[in-house]
């Protein structure tokens, strides 16, 4: 069964919410990584807005100078409805990559 892998990246992201993809279809991310580019250590959130509504998958989660967050490992994955946005936070400007990892439109 083929299907479209697609990736999404956010460059320092600081304290105002970035939107790294928004869902166009049933979608599943099968990567989110999360690293801290600063020399201090940060804290972050990874939500999913529906509705308005934030969902979260991570709140306030540490990372420490050099570290990153894998939040999707072991075959895990999470499902995006059409209309869903992941959305990154960080409690320090200019300090968190991220990377993401979906399956576009999944086939049956």
């Amino acid at each position: 069964m083929a299907q479209d892998f697609e990736r999404h990246i956010d460059r320092v992201t600081g304290t105002s919410p970035v939107t790294v993809f928004t869902s166009d279809s049933d979608d599943t991310v099968i990567g989110i990584r999360c690293a801290n580019v600063v020399g201090s250590a940060i804290n972050v959130d990874v939500y999913i807005v529906n509705s308005a509504v934030n969902y979260y998958l991570v709140k306030t989660a540490p990372i420490p100078v050099g570290g990153s967050l894998e939040l999707i490992d072991g075959g895990a994955k999470v499902v995006m409805q059409s209309g869903d946005a992941l959305t990154v936070v960080s409690d320090t400007a200019s300090s968190l990559d991220t990377i993401v990892s979906r399956i576009d439109t999944i086939s049956a």
